[in-house]
């Protein structure tokens, strides 16, 4: 038995080692994001300050430092490039998917664990966060391993000899919350590394979640004990509210989860760098930090990232793909899972506790990014796993011509893609429409899928579903986006500044991408649009020559009147992503020929693309 789990999860980690590493350091940081979070950790490295984090010579209030701490370690053993700044991300998403194999083998069975590991390790948003440099993979790590830990220490384990469908059993009967000390110290510690990486939604949103999944058992349990008459739907829905909503029960199930205890842990592993943090900045990044990127985004729009309360079911169906195929006989089954009355199944309402939570929570904030809710993606894939074992066994309660249904749609999807890649690459990366073939890849697996269905071959539907999805995502992010990749030439700035001086300095005007500070490897300032900077970015090349500045074409007449005769035009680039518009190098006509080891870019220029 040992040998077979064994192999599950080794099963379970080459699925997701490949799908997070493969081709991983092969293209360069994306902006903005990526290279602010990697040129953070690298001017920390330099100062040998592992307190404040900045970037571009100021103060980076944005995150706390757990992402810096990781990359900075992987630039101290690897050295500084987009491989180390992106393997933090990646061997926390795999972490992750091992956890949530876990989980749904201790609460769903054996081979839905597998699948849940298998679904959350080929979803498009969670296998996006695993494989860029941004704290996000760290917080759904930290989130996801407190839930493992509640996981294994109120459940019992489950064995290769269980039957499928068996219900979990609690650890400890009538109670809902661990009573061993080692899975509590465990659950609240990994919060607290949670906090370290986005902040306080690390501790709040899982505490409400198992808050919730708490009061739920408890009010079901008083339903039980003292049940009311037959009534109609909104009646017992307000008398189950009403259960709910007694703050004696609230309290009862709060402090079943020794939030003392919690609070103290979670202050041991997190505080000791907020107080540092604080101290070294004189508080000012603790007020940037709380007050404007967590009150301001949950009270008002920033960044213009706003959206209806659709926003996130329609980005769950996005990032979610492919396995949100499922998302509406998913729904259904879960529903009927949930109000069957022979068995009252705790797995599927941990889970939809867990989604719920974070969907309503974040609904509610002003500000939205589909990347706010990927910590619930475990909490989807259980659900999926769990479904996809069911009716690969025919055991689903609802199958059929839903199935059929949905690997319809997937080769939709798929033929949509396979005409829509090479449509809109023709604009951006001419040349590579080829990459529309990887949209033949769910095209051909919802086609197979169906076939096999149809045929009531239900285990070759779902092995094929399986591999169709993990080679989609893998050669997506690992092929296309290196191919993509291969389109940027703003390379071509950096070298033409570092074949003509060591002491080269350059600014920009107007227009700064936080990818050319990383790639400089020095701070670049901003003139900005404001009365007057036309003249100041003038009057700054005309100080010295070893001095160079940054713009788009379409700004060069503004700079004109104001730039001394020997300026001229030293490169320019197509502006990646921008349409038509080009970025044009400004400097002096003569190289400074008396300097004999110019300054190189940090990392290495990409090949021009054919």
């Amino acid at each position: 038995m040992l040998a077979r789990q064994f192999g599950q999860g080794l099963l379970v980690a080459a699925v997701a080692g490949l799908v997070m590493l493969a081709g991983l350091g092969r293209a360069r940081l994306w902006d903005r994001d990526e290279p602010r979070n990697a040129g953070a950790a690298r001017e920390m490295l330099q100062r040998g300050d592992w307190v404040v984090p900045t970037f571009n010579g100021q103060l980076r209030a944005h995150k706390p430092v757990l992402l810096y701490w990781c990359i900075m370690v992987a630039y101290q053993l690897l050295g500084v490039h987009e491989l180390s700044a992106r393997l933090p991300s990646a061997l926390a998403a795999v972490f992750t998917v091992l956890c949530t194999w876990r989980m749904g083998r201790r609460l769903f069975g054996t081979t839905a664990g597998v699948w849940a590991g298998i679904i959350l390790a080929s979803s498009l948003l969670f296998v996006m966060a695993g494989r860029a440099a941004t704290p996000d993979s760290l917080l759904i790590l930290g989130t996801t391993l407190a839930m493992t830990c509640y996981v294994h220490g109120a459940f019992r384990p489950r064995f290769e000899t269980t039957p499928p469908d068996t219900l979990p059993e609690w650890e400890t009967p009538g109670a809902w919350f661990p009573q061993s000390l080692f899975p509590v110290v465990v659950l609240y510690a990994a919060m607290g590394l949670a906090v370290l990486a986005k902040g306080p939604v690390g501790y709040v949103l899982p505490m409400v979640v198992l808050g919730t999944f708490g009061l739920v058992l408890e009010v079901q349990r008083h339903l039980v004990a003292c049940p009311v008459r037959e009534e109609v739907w909104w009646q017992a829905a307000w008398h189950w509210l009403g259960a709910a909503c007694q703050p004696r029960r609230v309290l009862r199930v709060f402090w079943q989860m020794r939030p003392v205890l919690g609070l103290f842990i979670v202050a041991a592993v997190a505080l000791p760098w907020y107080l540092a943090v604080g101290f070294a900045t004189h508080g000012e990044f603790l007020k940037v930090f709380f007050l404007e990127h967590h009150l301001g985004r949950a009270t008002t729009v920033m960044e213009h990232h706003s959206g209806s309360l659709l926003f996130y079911p329609l980005a769950i169906l996005v990032g979610f793909f492919p396995w949100s195929i499922f998302a509406i006989p998913l729904a259904i089954d879960t529903a009927l899972q949930l109000t069957r009355r022979d068995r009252q199944h705790p797995g599927y309402l941990f889970a939809v506790c867990w989604i719920l939570v974070y969907v309503v929570l974040f609904s509610l904030a002003r500000t939205k990014l589909p990347s706010y809710v990927t910590p619930c993606y475990p909490a989807l894939a259980l659900l999926a796993g769990d479904y996809v074992d069911r009716w690969s066994r025919q055991a689903a309660a609802v199958a059929g011509r839903w199935l059929l249904a949905a690997f319809g749609c997937l080769a939709l999807v798929g033929a949509a893609l396979t005409v829509a890649i090479p449509l809109i690459l023709r604009e951006v990366a001419p040349g590579e429409e080829w990459l529309g073939l990887i949209g033949t890849i769910p095209l051909i697996g919802g086609v197979l899928c169906f076939v096999f269905a149809a045929s009531r071959s239900f285990r070759s539907a779902a092995g094929m579903l399986g591999m169709a999805a993990v080679a989609f995502v893998a050669l997506l992010f690992s092929v296309g986006a290196w191919r993509l990749d291969r389109h940027q030439q703003q390379h071509r700035l950096w070298q033409a500044v570092a074949d003509r001086g060591h002491y080269a300095e350059v600014v920009s005007y107007r227009v700064l991408e936080p990818s050319w500070v990383f790639y400089w490897g020095r701070p670049i300032a901003e003139f900005g649009g404001g009365g007057g900077s036309a003249q100041l970015a003038g009057k700054f090349l005309h100080q010295r020559p070893e001095r160079y500045l940054i713009t788009t074409r379409d700004r060069v007449d503004e700079l004109k009147p104001y730039l001394p005769p020997e300026v001229v035009v030293i490169e320019e680039v197509p502006y990646f992503m921008r349409g038509k518009q080009r970025l044009v190098l400004l400097g002096t006509a003569h190289p400074l020929v008396e300097v004999a080891q110019p300054h190189r870019p940090m990392a290495p220029a990409a090949p021009t693309p054919r």
